[in-house]
C-alpha cells in the first residue's frame, strides 16, 4: 500500500492550508485513518483521526483549527489547518489501521493504532 501525503508548504501564521493523502489499494473505507506530526528530534505526534464511519478526534492543541475528512470516493483523506500557528511547524503523515480496526477516544490518538504509513509533507508556518 502506498499513502501519498501532499498540500503542505510555507505559510503565515494565521493562514491555512489544506493537506490531502490519497492511498493506494481496494477497500479504502474499511479502514481508519490519522494524521501526524513530527519535529526533529522530537516524537511523531497524532493530530487527527477519522473513523471508518466517519468520526473524528482532534489533539487538544488543533481543536477548532483543524478539520479531519474523508472521501471515500477518491480514497483520500484530508486535513484542512486553519489559523496556522508557528508551532504547528512540521512534518505531516497520515496512516491507516489494519483492517476493519475500529478507534474510539482511547485508541485513535495513539501512535500504535496505525500500521500503514507513508511519506510526509512539510508544513512551516512564519511568525
Amino acid at each position: 500500500v502506498q499513502l501519498q501525503a501532499s498540500g503542505g508548504g510555507l505559510v503565515q501564521a494565521g493562514g491555512s492550508l489544506r493537506l490531502s493523502c490519497e492511498v493506494s489499494g481496494s477497500l479504502f473505507n474499511k479502514y481508519a485513518l490519522g494524521w501526524f506530526r513530527q519535529v526533529p528530534g522530537r516524537e511523531r505526534d497524532v493530530v487527527a483521526a477519522v473513523s471508518i464511519l466517519g468520526r473524528t478526534f482532534y489533539e487538544d492543541s488543533v481543536k477548532g483549527r483543524f478539520t479531519v475528512s474523508r472521501d471515500n470516493a477518491k480514497n483520500t483523506v484530508h486535513l484542512q489547518m486553519n489559523n496556522l500557528k508557528p508551532e504547528d511547524t512540521a512534518a505531516y503523515y497520515c496512516a491507516r489501521t489494519r483492517f476493519n480496526i475500529g478507534i474510539s477516544e482511547m485508541t485513535a490518538l495513539a501512535v500504535g493504532t496505525y500500521y500503514d504509513w507513508g511519506q510526509g509533507t512539510l508544513v512551516t508556518v512564519s511568525s
